[in-house]
């Protein structure tokens, strides 16, 4: 028994075409298809994506290469008198496959061609397609309002919506069970013809691949009312194709070509650390793995961890702070303070032979009698009777000054006044006793 569910809906398309081969090669590399040949003919090779196969290559006869879809019905025979009805005509006559399921092909009163196949099999709930499957089928005819009719009598297609093309005229959208199946349009001094669109994700893209590969593109990419994507092109044997982007996946195709150029040029850590200065909050580089408690500073003050470090590079001057003349740890305001005052606590080294001052003075005191008379009896010989005293207790360097001083004065000293003031000196202690 015949599957109803199938009725009006695109199930099959085939490639006319003088090369199989070439066609296969072609469309492998501009949609992705897979070869797949048929199990009951091995001649008979598929179109594979990645759900299964979507159509297959058959020869020309000497026919220009063109598609050809291939719409279910649930009754064969009863479409085809249908079609005759109508003003269609059978360009091939039915024939049955091995499966049960049977076919033929048609052709509607203004010249399109199309298949019609009655399926065996059940082929269940229309679904989305995917990429790689027929999205959209649209006819041009002489007149597509009498193609409408036509076609919704033999397959139940109703008439979603109607566009208004401007120059190319209205643009009428046909489907079924609120489903959009495709669209008609009249074009004056074409031949009618079926195009099948391919779905894509990214119609620019598939017009590269299509130059690449040895086809041609006829129109396009363009937006199309809706926000989707098309494109229309010929493959290398002639056969007219096009192919069909949804709004969503072309949004998808432009957001990933403007993200690649940002992640090519992240700057460099020297470069991040010259934005942070100038930006405020620094921007998080996702790939960072450092915390952003740990990225450097702003260029206008100083970075914390120099300053930290510096007082180390300083280490032999706090070693020098517990001289006992330095001023107590507590004392001081920072840890580089005694650093900067270490030269301050030599001053007094410097100034020690001012406290050597009284030290002249010193021998006086502890000194014997003799050294005391001289001093009572004769003022003015004060300085040579005292700087052999002080040779003790100043520095060498004084001693040796005052001792050139004193060799210097011995010849005067043998004077009679010098002689006869010994003598007295020497005399004054025994009175005393």
């Amino acid at each position: 028994m015949a599957d109803q569910s199938v009725r009006g809906r695109f199930v099959w398309h085939e490639l006319v075409t003088p090369d199989s081969n070439a066609a296969h090669a072609f469309y492998g590399k501009a949609i992705g298809w897979k070869s797949q040949p048929w199990e009951e003919d091995a001649s008979y090779v598929m179109f594979a994506a990645a759900r299964g196969p979507v159509g297959a290559t058959v020869g020309g006869n000497g026919s220009a290469a063109h598609w050809l879809p291939y719409v279910g019905t649930g009754d064969l025979d009863a479409t085809i008198e249908l079609a005759k009805q109508k003003g269609g005509s059978v360009v091939k006559d039915v024939a049955t496959l091995s499966t049960g399921s049977r076919y033929a092909v048609l052709q509607d009163p203004y010249g399109a061609r199309f298949g019609i196949y009655e399926s065996a099999d059940d082929y269940g709930k229309i679904t989305p397609p995917k990429p790689g499957e027929h999205s959209w089928h649209e006819l041009t005819s002489t007149d597509h309002e009498g193609a409408f009719d036509f076609y919704s009598a033999l397959f139940g297609w109703e008439k979603l919506s109607e566009h208004d093309m401007g120059e190319m005229g209205m643009y009428l959208v046909y489907g079924l069970g609120g489903v959009q199946f495709g669209g008609m349009m009249t074009m004056q001094g074409a031949s009618p013809a079926w195009v099948s669109y391919v779905q894509v994700k990214d119609v620019n893209q598939t017009a590269k691949k299509v130059k690449s590969a040895g086809g041609k593109i006829v129109n396009g990419p363009m937006e199309v009312p809706g926000g989707d994507w098309i494109v229309q092109a010929l493959d290398p044997q002639g056969a007219m194709f096009a192919a069909h982007a949804r709004a969503a996946d072309m949004q998808k195709a432009a957001e990933a070509k403007t993200a690649k150029p940002k992640k090519a040029k992240q700057p460099k850590p020297e470069q991040e650390q010259l934005s942070l200065s100038e930006e405020s909050p620094p921007p998080v580089v996702e790939d960072s793995e450092t915390p952003a408690e740990e990225q450097a500073p702003p260029a206008d003050r100083p970075p914390e961890e120099p300053a930290q470090k510096a007082p180390a590079k300083k280490a032999p001057a706090r070693k020098r702070a517990p001289a006992k003349e330095a001023p107590p740890a507590t004392e001081a305001p920072t840890e580089e303070a005694p650093a900067k005052k270490a030269p301050a606590r030599k001053s007094p080294a410097k100034k020690a032979p001012a406290k050597k001052g009284p030290a002249k003075k010193a021998p006086a005191r502890k000194s014997s009698k003799k050294s005391k008379a001289p001093a009572k009896k004769k003022a003015g010989k004060q300085s040579s009777k005292k700087r052999p005293a002080a040779k003790s207790a100043g520095s060498k360097k004084t001693a040796a000054r005052k001792g050139a001083r004193t060799v210097a004065r011995p010849a005067k000293a043998k004077s009679k006044t010098r002689s006869g003031g010994k003598k007295k000196a020497a005399q004054k202690p025994r009175k005393r006793k």
